[in-house]
């Protein structure tokens, strides 16, 4: 076999397996291959081995995820080995088995695909797989279900050591296609790819036929009453209620975004009397509780309690979660452990209501809360057949502080400045909302595209990178029942909001004696109600979160300027600049910021400009519409035409880490009016 056939022949069997949920997690599970390839320094053939790299997914795998070793180098490592003791020694020594130039670095699986005497190796963490793992008598349902195809592994940590307890018994069972991993997971091998991947399919397929066959209808116990799921619309209310608090709780220890899902197997976890002492066992392959902690935090209240009793018993709750958690890392934790990485949970259920995980960034906390489902199903598939029965603590904490996993962390690259943050942006389809969106996105933060067209905003949130990076809700800024309901949107997305930028606008460029009452009234009702509808609306979020929070007005050079025939305009822009005053001294006791932007002759991009103001504007000047941007830049001190993109430049800078002390501000973004200057 060619080394590219080898290396594709694996990339498409790890996409279609990777591919399906019920074969393994995200980023879970590996796979290899071995072949020949001639060496170029030496001419001769050599021995190689395709594995998948750390950190890899296999449903995404491309040949960059793929870690190339030679063969004989790896297997001499067992005459090096030093002991299971000192077995994370031997991560470091893969890197000299490496081959030619680039590629993955190795996982600490890596041993097992070497070693192992097969051509093709899967290993998976499939979640009826992991359920007969778990199970309290796993060994004996292995020899059950499977017979002497499938050979029972005991538990132990991945490693080296593990590489050689798998090698010594598919040596010894000569008729076995693979195993179960005690606690783990599964793996299969084969002669070829499609042997392989049969056989891994076929162990799966296997074991969630006996589940279903064999297991008890109720898993998770009988209903408890109360406990049930509360209409679609009742539920995901109260999610928005609790969902800053609750984000608020989960960032004590660093700041954190939010997911939440109200998938049916949440809720029926949680309307059945068996969820207290299954989610106080927690979960036990190592990519689940890596990822959702070794338990989560549940509200020990029926479905219909109050908002008010829920928030108080939360908070009780992770107290005494925080306590727990210390007193798991006390009791675990050696002189050479890494520090305690934080006493906050990662998963919080809410009965009748749903999940909420929380992580680093929107795909992680995503994640985590699909992981935590998959630990559902383990759980659900134990204790049908038997009782789950998870590895212990001890070695849930030698895992989660694992010396391999630290380095991994600190190898993270550094937080972009509006990393964990969330921003609403009104008006945020086209023009500075749209300039101001894109910013800060691209500086980490996770955005709400606001805007009056719905379609327009999910094209603008598509184009940011999609749900994990940004969504788009309708907002009629000036509607508050809208106004409520997009806010709802925004921490159901993302957990909470942090920064909000009141941009949403129009003008009409009139006189005094052109303009009518209706005219008034819709500036007036956009940008001056509008603005307090979505200031009020995100404090209330802020304040509950307890993360303190930005609040930036849009206001404009014309809040301070008298200038001809927009005196409607003129004047709601006061009005908003006047909002950041009152609103800064009022919420500066939350630690919630509110600062305002001044721009002026912002033509290209902008969708006021777009609308018929650049038209009027340039008739009151005498000149072509197409020459506006050039007369504003002219008559500025710096000669400079103003773009969208300056005014994200500073909504990004009064809201990032080097202006913590600044509240009360208005910036211009004028290019200097001597006439706008604040006094």
């Amino acid at each position: 076999m060619t080394v590219p056939t080898v290396a594709d022949a694996l990339i498409d069997r790890s996409n279609r397996l990777g591919s399906d949920p019920k074969n393994t997690n995200f980023a879970g599970g590996n796979t290899s291959a071995k072949g020949t390839a001639t060496d170029p320094a030496t001419g001769e053939d050599v021995e190689l081995m395709w594995v998948k790299g750390s950190g890899g997914d296999l449903g995404t795998l491309g040949t960059n995820g793929l870690a190339i070793l030679r063969l004989d180098r790896l297997r001499g490592l067992v005459d090096t080995y030093p002991g299971v003791e000192r077995e994370d020694e031997m991560v470091a020594a893969f890197d000299y088995c490496l081959y030619g130039r680039g590629g993955a670095a190795p996982s600490i699986d890596t041993a097992m695909h070497g070693l192992v005497d097969a051509t093709h190796i899967d290993h998976l963490h499939p979640d009826a797989g992991i359920a007969i793992a778990t199970a309290v008598d796993g060994e004996e349902l292995t020899r059950k279900i499977f017979g002497d195809s499938v050979v029972w592994v005991p538990w132990r940590r991945p490693g080296f050591q593990l590489g050689l307890d798998i090698a010594a018994i598919k040596e010894a069972n000569p008729q076995a296609i693979g195993c179960i991993l005690g606690g783990h997971g599964i793996s299969a091998w084969g002669d070829t790819s499609e042997e392989c991947e049969s056989r891994s399919l076929q162990i799966i397929d296997t074991a969630a036929a006996y589940i279903a066959e064999h297991g008890k209808p109720e898993p998770f116990g009988p209903a408890l009453d109360g406990y049930g799921a509360l209409p679609e619309a009742e539920r995901r209310a109260k999610a928005a209620a609790l969902a800053p608090v609750i984000r608020g709780l989960a960032s004590m220890d660093a700041p954190q975004i939010g997911h939440f899902t109200d998938a049916d197997v949440v809720l029926d976890f949680l309307a059945h009397a068996e969820h207290p002492r299954l989610s106080e066992l927690g979960t036990s392959c190592p990519d689940h509780f890596l990822r959702t902690k070794v338990k989560p935090m549940v509200l020990d209240l029926p479905a219909d309690a109050s908002i008010e009793d829920s928030i108080v018993r939360l908070k009780e709750l992770h107290d005494e979660y925080r306590a727990d958690y210390q007193a798991y890392y006390d009791a675990h934790a050696t002189e050479d452990s890494p520090a305690i990485r934080g006493a906050d949970p990662a998963i919080v259920l809410v009965p009748g209501v749903g999940m909420f995980s929380f992580g680093r960034n929107k795909q992680t906390a995503r994640v985590a809360g699909e992981f935590y489902i998959n630990a559902l199903h383990v759980m659900r598939g134990a204790e049908a057949l038997s009782t789950y029965a998870p590895i212990s603590d001890a070695e849930k904490f030698n895992i989660e502080y694992w010396a391999l996993e630290e380095a991994k962390l600190q190898r993270m690259p550094k937080p972009k400045s509006h990393a964990t943050r969330v921003a609403l942006v009104t008006g945020a389809a086209s023009g500075i909302g749209k300039a101001i969106a894109t910013r800060l996105a691209a500086d980490g933060a996770c955005v709400v595209i606001a805007d009056l067209d719905l379609e327009k905003a999910q094209a603008a949130a598509a184009e940011l990178g999609g749900p994990d990076v940004a969504v788009g809700v309708a907002a009629n800024v000036a509607d508050p029942e809208a106004v409520t309901a997009a806010m709802n949107e925004a921490v159901l997305a993302f957990g909470g909001v942090d920064l909000v930028v009141n941009n949403a606008g129009l003008s009409l460029s009139k006189s005094l004696l052109e303009t009518t009452d209706k005219d008034w009234d819709l500036q007036h009702n956009v940008m001056a109600k509008g603005s307090f509808l979505v200031s009020q609306a995100a404090a209330r979020v802020m304040i509950a979160q307890e993360m303190g929070g930005d609040i930036v007005y849009i206001a404009s050079k014309n809040s301070v300027f008298a200038g001809p025939n927009n005196i409607a305009y003129s004047a709601t822009k006061a009005d908003q600049a006047h909002q950041v005053r009152l609103l800064a001294v009022e919420l500066g006791e939350f630690g919630i910021k509110v600062n305002g932007i001044n721009p002026d002759g912002v033509v290209r991009g902008s969708g006021i400009f777009a609308g018929g103001w650049g038209a009027n504007r340039a008739k009151t000047y005498g000149i072509e519409e197409d020459e506006l941007g050039k007369f504003y830049a002219q008559r500025t001190i710096l000669k400079r035409e103003v773009l969208p993109e300056h005014v994200a430049n500073a909504a990004a800078m009064i809201t990032g880490p080097d202006m913590t002390h600044t509240t009360g501000l208005h910036i211009p973004v004028d290019a200097g009016v001597a006439a706008a200057f604040l006094r």
